[in-house]
């Protein structure tokens, strides 16, 4: 037996009727019931119990109906899976990365995910968290990386990883040999810190908030470059994912007393369009974190 073949016994037997069952496949019903017969005849067994009117399964027609139906369903959802794969060899994903997560994370997932589906266009912006929220609720991002926390009721989250953030000095600084410290004590140093609208600035101004204290800012800038080397060369310490600190040299992380532990999540408009790319890209981020 074949597709085609199934195909049409299907649907004579939906329809009850060989001349009803030709016009619903657009084919001759004489050429119906030829394919019929020859399916009966390679499987020896009778499948229709026919009169004038009418046709009836047979007991063993109706054995293999559901048999029928499930091979007809695998067919089609193959056929569907095909074209979406043809449909991702086009497309484009937007998707908004903040500074730290871009370069520490998010490379090697890139590259993968770009090696899979070559042909797609991958669009990232470099971009604080209140950013990306606000560029994703303005349709300008498809998907964003951001602190799950106060996340808008407007967007779709998943989480993507838990991060600890640390205080991060230079290896010759009066700190570095401590095994923690507390948040008075970071901020009675001089800082460096991203500028407002990251996660690493919200979670500085929500402990400062907290606690009361006034930070020492002596630097603030959004490139991260810039920061590491300030750190590094002992103009200021600042507080950091600890990921950062296991890919560069010259740099000592230290854990606050109160350990801070941030949620990363990808998110999405809850009732925006994601495309395939854009699906294939949530899948592929979460099977590759």
């Amino acid at each position: 037996m074949d597709i085609r073949q199934l195909r049409y016994f299907v649907c004579v037997a939906e329809h009850k009727n060989f001349t009803r069952a030709a016009r619903q496949l657009n084919i001759a019903q004489p050429a119906l019931s030829i394919a019929i017969k020859k399916l009966e005849q390679s499987i020896a067994l009778p499948l229709f119990d026919r009169n004038e009117r009418q046709v009836h399964l047979t007991h063993e027609g109706e054995i293999l109906l559901p048999h029928a139906h499930r091979v007809l369903q695998q067919v089609e959802d193959a056929n569907t899976a095909m074209a979406e794969l043809r449909g991702l060899q086009k497309g484009e994903v937007r998707v908004g990365v903040p500074g730290m997560l871009g370069s520490y994370f998010f490379p090697s997932i890139l590259m993968g995910f770009k090696s899979r589906y070559p042909d797609l266009k991958l669009s990232v912006v470099e971009a604080g968290t209140q950013s990306i929220r606000q560029m994703l609720l303005d349709g300008e991002l498809d998907i964003g990386v951001i602190h799950n926390q106060d996340v808008p009721s407007a967007l779709e989250t998943t989480h993507l990883i838990s991060s600890q953030m640390v205080a991060v000095t230079s290896t010759d600084h009066p700190l570095a040999e401590r095994r923690s410290i507390s948040f008075q004590e970071f901020f009675n140093e001089e800082l460096v810190m991203f500028k407002k609208g990251y996660f690493h600035r919200e979670f500085v101004d929500r402990i400062c908030a907290t606690h009361k204290i006034s930070p020492q800012l002596s630097f603030e800038t959004n490139l991260l470059a810039m920061i590491l080397n300030i750190v590094r060369h002992g103009f200021a310490i600042t507080a950091l994912l600890e990921m950062v600190t296991e890919h560069e040299h010259g740099l000592i992380p230290i854990p606050f007393e109160e350990p801070v532990t941030l949620d990363i999540a990808m998110a999405w408009r809850k009732h925006g369009y994601l495309s395939l790319a854009d699906r294939a890209f949530i899948d592929f981020v979460q099977n590759n974190k």
